[in-house]
């Protein structure tokens, strides 16, 4: 069994539900009105409807999708830095290997009220081409 760092119940939600593939438990996560900004420099995606749908979008583009392992987490106040490794599996075979850190940011009722995705999106997409 993989052993998780510490972090708030959404977030270890946020990783488990990736490795799932599970969009709507992913997307649950986040406050209704929560804003995910994947990755950073890209128009984010405001509301859980819009996180779901998005989720929801990429995952076919994969077979498997393994999802998002989180690596180190940092968390001060209502924020926590996850460090994460991620995979997946191409439609025509190819590994697909990626890494990054996630800043959240939560609301009082513990949900994700923003999440801003670092990571190098290039590096992604030539996998994927």
């Amino acid at each position: 069994m993989m052993t998780f760092p510490a972090m708030p119940p959404a977030v270890l939600r946020f990783f488990a539900a990736s490795q799932e593939g599970d969009a709507t438990a992913w997307a649950a996560t986040f406050a209704a009105d929560g804003v995910f900004h994947d990755p950073v420099g890209q128009p984010p995606l405001i509301g859980r409807d819009a996180i779901a749908d998005f989720i929801a979008s990429v995952l076919p583009r994969f077979r498997p999708f393994l999802g998002l392992t989180p690596m180190e987490a940092h968390t001060v106040g209502g924020f926590t830095a996850v460090s994460w490794r991620g995979a997946a599996v191409s439609l025509s075979g190819t590994p697909v290997n990626w890494s990054g850190i996630n800043v959240y940011e939560l609301d009082g009722a513990g949900l994700i009220r923003e999440a801003r995705a670092y990571f190098d999106q290039r590096i992604f997409q030539a996998q994927l081409t």
